[in-house]
Formats: C-alpha cells, sequence, structure tokens
C-alpha cells in the first residue's frame, strides 16, 4: 500500500510518501479500514519534529524510521476482528486512532473498534476525518475533568475559540451543557466571526488584556465565570485565568507547562478510555446529522506540490 512516513526526525522534508507492507489481518477488538481522508493535527507536528512530550517516553515505543503518523482517520471497514460487535465490512467509520499505531496517512489502516465511530452521515468523507482528535479532547476537558454540569448557571472562558478544539469546545458548552456564557478570544475579524458561528455568546482579543475585556463585558454576577479552557499556549494566559476565574472554579489546559504543574490543586491527568471515545464519536455523529453540531472544516480540497507542504 502506498503511505506517508516520516523518514527521520526533523522538518517536513522528511515526509515521503513510499510503498509500505500491508497491515496484517486484525485481530481482538481491531477493525481494519480502507483510509478515505485524514487530517492534520498539531501533535503529527510534533511527532515528525521529534518534540512530543505528552508522554515522555513516547519515541522508545514507535519506529525511530519510515512511522506512519495521523491521528484522525476517515474510511470504510475492510475487516474485523474476532472480538468486533458493532462494526461490519462495509461499515463508513471515523476516528482518531492510537498515537504508537501506524497513523491513517497511509491506505490502509488497522484501529481499534472501541475508539471508532459510524461516520455523520451528512459529513464528507475529510469533513468527517477532521473531527474526532478535537471533539474527544474538548468533550474530555470540559465533561470529564472540568466536570461541568448541564444546564449550570455559569460561564467558561476558551483560549482561541477559533482553533479546531476551541471551536468544537465553544459549540459543547453551548449545545450539550447549555451554559448561558461562553466567552472565546480570537484576534481577526474572520476568526471572531467563525467562533460566533460556533456559539460564542462573546468574544476578546487574545492579543490585548483579556482580563480588563473580559471586565468590561459586565458578565452578570448570576452567571459567575467558573471555568477557563486553554487551548494554546498555557502560560501567557495562566494570570488572566486567576484573575477572572471565580472561587473554586477550575482552570484546565491541554499544553503541558511547568507553571501550571506548580500551581495549587492541580491534577493533570494522563490516560486513554477507548471505550469512551466510540461512545463520545457515535453521540457526535447523531447531533452533527441531527444539526446540532456543526463540522468546523473550513477549507476542503487544497492543492499541495507534496506531503511536506501538509506539514509544514
Amino acid at each position: 500500500m502506498k503511505a506517508i512516513v516520516v523518514e527521520r526526525r526533523g522538518g517536513s522534508d522528511q515526509l515521503v510518501s513510499k510503498q509500505v507492507p500491508d497491515p496484517a489481518p486484525p485481530h481482538g477488538h481491531d477493525l481494519l479500514v480502507r483510509v478515505k481522508a485524514c487530517s492534520v493535527n498539531p501533535i503529527d507536528i510534533k511527532v515528525r519534529s521529534g518534540i512530543y512530550d505528552d508522554y515522555p517516553d513516547y519515541f522508545d515505543h514507535v519506529p525511530a524510521k519510515d512511522q506512519i503518523i495521523g491521528f484522525d482517520g476517515a474510511g470504510i471497514v475492510e475487516a474485523t476482528g474476532p472480538h468486533v460487535q458493532n462494526f461490519k465490512a462495509g461499515d463508513h467509520v471515523y476516528y482518531s486512532g492510537s498515537p504508537t499505531r501506524p497513523g491513517s496517512n497511509a491506505e490502509l489502516q488497522l484501529v481499534d473498534a472501541r475508539s471508532v465511530g459510524h461516520k455523520p452521515k451528512t459529513l464528507s468523507w475529510t469533513q468527517a476525518a477532521a473531527l474526532p482528535l478535537t471533539y474527544v479532547t474538548a468533550y474530555e476537558a470540559l465533561l470529564e475533568r472540568m466536570e461541568i454540569r448541564v444546564g449550570e448557571q455559569a460561564g467558561v472562558l476558551i483560549v482561541n475559540g477559533a482553533g479546531g478544539v476551541g471551536s468544537v469546545a465553544t459549540q459543547i458548552a453551548r449545545e450539550i451543557l447549555r451554559l448561558p456564557v461562553v466567552i472565546t478570544t480570537t484576534s481577526r475579524d474572520e476568526t471572531t466571526a467563525f467562533s460566533q458561528t460556533m456559539g460564542a455568546t462573546h468574544t476578546v482579543n487574545h492579543r490585548e488584556d483579556i482580563t480588563a475585556q473580559v471586565k468590561a463585558l459586565n458578565v452578570p454576577p448570576s452567571t459567575p465565570l467558573k471555568y477557563v479552557f486553554i487551548t494554546h499556549s498555557t502560560t501567557p494566559y495562566l494570570h488572566p485565568a486567576a484573575a477572572l476565574c471565580a472561587p473554586f472554579g477550575k482552570v484546565c489546559s491541554i499544553v503541558q507547562t511547568k507553571e501550571m504543574s506548580a500551581m495549587y490543586g492541580t491534577k493533570p491527568w494522563y490516560g486513554v478510555d477507548m471505550e469512551s471515545h466510540g461512545r463520545m464519536l457515535e453521540e457526535l455523529a447523531r447531533m452533527i446529522d441531527e444539526g446540532r453540531i456543526k463540522g468546523t472544516m473550513q477549507r476542503e480540497g487544497v492543492d499541495v506540490e507534496g506531503p511536506g507542504e501538509l506539514f509544514a
């Protein structure tokens, strides 16, 4: 099969299209998927560059040469392992795979069925492939880590609201959690407009004084700003988060920093619950097909000269 591999850790010029062996037949809970579309996430760039640090020993568990990267994918099931129950050959699926297994930048991929969902019927392959990792990340942060309750009379500040995770988190906050106040940070007219279409009730400019801008919104005391979700460059936003977050509120970041590790009450969390990922993606597919959640991909069919251009 054809695949895009990382020949060696480094720049985007290390991404090369090659013929590689097909995956082995699926066993256990695995699905063999013919990949129709994949997407590029920041983690892909970190892995290619050799700077991925979410797991200290990550690079001890992946090939040093010709690694196939790619978290997100969408495709058609070709075969199933003996323990698979909810999928069959021919099913259209989407998923976020394991970082230590060969990824979605290939024609065929083995994926654990427990982390897979049936593809939303109303999305194209590429639109579906753009969603899994961002949705799972945002859902885990808001509902599982910060434990925000549905219908809670509180507000959330989402840093980088127009980004992949931020735009999905905005929709979760408004559509699933039904929070009355969702403030996002943006910086350009087009990103502000996009964040508002995702459900932001207010936007502030993250290139200016966030604390002053949020306070100027005069959010009613009945909806205190209890939650801050940082999806980009944690350190610059810790002081605004501390100044704005209500007493006993919670701050969650998906970007590691030593400063946050030293904060009182910090609870770092590592781990993967594959079955919960599958449930999240099935729920997401239903909400997309019902029109409750929107796809976040803004461009489709971009022409590039080579694989490296996508990851530059």
